[in-house]
């Protein structure tokens, strides 16, 4: 962290996919809230979608089109099932996709699912200058890609390089 540049908070939607959870039972946004806004981040909108390519894409795109919406974490549908489709719904929004984030994930993950890992389809991009992750249901999922990836992405002060600084200063590349 360098610290002659201050933290900047952002504004962050959290998204989860699911044909079963609740607000009750949704482990998974839950960590990512409680993790966010630990790290000093702004909540700007909470939601539960089921797992329709067509119901996440729009709610996606809406956040994309907000200008107050900065990053956009989505939790679920990256699997293989039948119902899994947040990698259809979402990649097509993308400017650019951000290749190296899948990558890191599931090489993080190995260490503790194995070779599980390799039906994750974690991916990441750019729209709108907004950054947008899309991450596993799991809660466990998203404990690694938050601690080990998105608590330093999104912190401005995080060197060599951060995608905060790229949201806040609209320097990021277009496909």
């Amino acid at each position: 962290m360098s610290a002659d540049i201050a933290f900047t908070a952002l504004s962050v939607a959290v998204l989860t996919i699911s044909d079963s959870r609740d607000e009750h039972t949704d482990g998974s946004g839950r960590t990512l809230v409680e993790r966010l806004e630990s790290a000093g981040h702004r909540l700007h909108a909470k939601r539960i979608v089921p797992d329709d390519k067509y119901l996440i894409r729009a709610e996606v795109a809406a956040w994309i089109a907000d200008p107050a919406v900065q990053v956009v974490l989505t939790t679920g549908g990256t699997g293989f099932t039948g119902r899994d489709s947040t990698p259809e719904a979402v990649g097509v929004l993308f400017d650019s996709h951000i290749d190296g984030f899948g990558e890191l994930f599931r090489q993080l993950s190995h260490a503790e699912i194995g070779s599980s890992t390799i039906q994750s389809r974690a991916l990441a991009g750019f729209a709108n200058a907004t950054v947008v992750f899309c991450l596993p249901g799991s809660t466990g999922a998203c404990r690694t890609a938050w601690d080990r990836i998105l608590v330093e992405q999104l912190d401005c002060r995080h060197r060599p390089c951060n995608f905060a600084s790229l949201v806040l200063h609209g320097n990021h590349g277009h496909g």
